[in-house]
């Protein structure tokens, strides 16, 4: 008995609400295999691959390169075989008791749908949209709901924020009117990439939202360097890359257990601050999409050479747009390395939900008799929650490790 199964883009996860058509590795007509993959997904910060969960023929394709779609949008019909062995001829009787009393297209459908959800405060909403809604630290109880019954929408969601962001309905990334640049001469537009606006607008936000305070100290790494050529040298062999990187991970880790609360965030509409136990920190990539911040977990209980080794793995896969979501969440504090670039300090933006984030620059050498090394560092955190005297005490213990680093192993 041959059926036509509907396949729809399943939830992807927390924060992402659309996502592109990049590519769709199969045809009209072609025969898939459980498991085998149907299409191939940009989001703002990484590419994902959509697998069947059944097997047949594919009998139309829904969707084309370069389009937007949403959860429970439908990507592809397959039509599907049951077989038991033998072909098995059905009577008017069997075909009564297996008829379903709806269409094989309504059942899946139905199955993949997020039925609203009421709070114990009488709240109803999906829990795409609670998950958001405690993301951005939002409660729901302020926001009135368009859909049915009441049901709060992501729609409903988004306005209140942009209520919260802007008095005048204007776009953090324009102006109020849009200028001819042409009239002075001739100019090249082109459209920012999708993780540059996305980034753009969170970085606005975050900008907008958080008081920033940026501290800044220097700090003698000539011991530090020499210890990480040391390693490297050791290294030569095993083409693991020893950059200063993994050195500041363990080093600002001792410092986050020393000063917890750089490892926290703000809840419950800034009345609560959650102290986390953990310590997973966010290493700003940049790559030719935009900068990306994949989060590299668990760095207090793990050693330079396998924070090296995860690194490099992490940093490869995010050039090439193959980090899985899961790997952008988590993070308790980020440090953002542009020593490789040059400069000397600047401003970070902080990556919320966090309260503070690291920059470093570039290493130079003084002009004196011991050549020291000296490192810039700038530290910004959220002022509602860090005061001055404890970023610099921050400061101070982290320079102070980097000065002696014979325990960062």
């Amino acid at each position: 008995m041959k059926k036509t199964e509907n396949i729809l883009l399943p939830d992807l996860g927390e924060g992402i609400e659309t996502v592109t058509i990049s590519e769709i590795p199969i045809s009209t007509g072609q025969k898939i295999n459980k498991d085998d993959t149907i299409v191939i997904l940009e989001s703002d910060k990484a590419s994902m691959e959509i697998p069947s969960n059944i097997e047949g023929v594919v009998k139309s394709i829904n969707i084309k390169n370069g389009q937007e779609i949403k959860t429970g949008d439908l990507l592809i019909t397959i039509e599907t075989t049951k077989a038991t062995g033998k072909d098995i001829k059905q009577t008017p009787t069997q075909q009564k008791q297996t008829q379903p009393n709806k269409t094989e297209q309504e059942e899946t459908i139905v199955k993949t749908r997020t039925k609203p959800q009421l709070n114990d405060r009488g709240v109803y909403a999906s829990p795409g949209v609670r998950r958001l809604a405690r993301e951005l630290e939002i409660n729901l109880d302020m926001i009135p709901g368009s859909g049915d019954k009441g049901r709060i929408t992501k729609a409903d969601l988004h306005g209140y924020i942009k209520a919260k962001m802007y008095t005048h309905n204007t776009s953090p990334l324009h102006f109020e009117e849009e200028i001819d640049f042409n009239q002075w001469g001739k100019i090249d537009v082109k459209k920012l990439t999708k993780i540059k606006t996305i980034t753009g607008q969170r970085l606005s936000m975050a900008w907008k939202t958080i008081p920033h305070v940026t501290q800044f100290i220097e700090s003698d790494v000539t011991d530090l360097e020499a210890l990480r050529k040391k390693e490297k040298t050791k290294q030569k062999d095993s083409g693991v890359k020893v950059t200063m990187t993994p050195y500041l991970m363990k080093a600002t880790v001792s410092a986050l257990i020393e000063h917890p609360v750089f490892n926290s965030s703000i809840q419950n509409n800034g009345t609560n601050i959650v102290y986390k136990k953990y310590y997973h920190i966010g290493v700003a990539v940049d790559t030719k999409y935009g900068l990306v911040v994949p989060v590299i977990r668990d760095v207090d209980k793990k050693n330079i050479i396998e924070l090296s080794k995860e690194l490099m793995d992490v940093s490869e896969r995010a050039r090439n747009k193959k980090l899985n979501p899961n790997e952008f969440k988590g993070g308790t504090f980020t440090i953002s390395n542009l020593g490789g670039i040059g400069g000397s300090f600047f401003t970070p933006i902080i990556n919320p939900p966090e309260v503070a984030i690291l920059g470093v620059s570039r290493i130079k050498t003084e002009n004196n008799a011991e050549k020291q090394l000296i490192l810039p560092l700038s530290l910004s955190y959220d002022h509602r929650v860090v005061d001055g005297a404890a970023g610099a005490a921050f400061m101070v213990f982290l320079s102070n490790i980097l000065n002696n680093p014979q325990n960062l192993n």
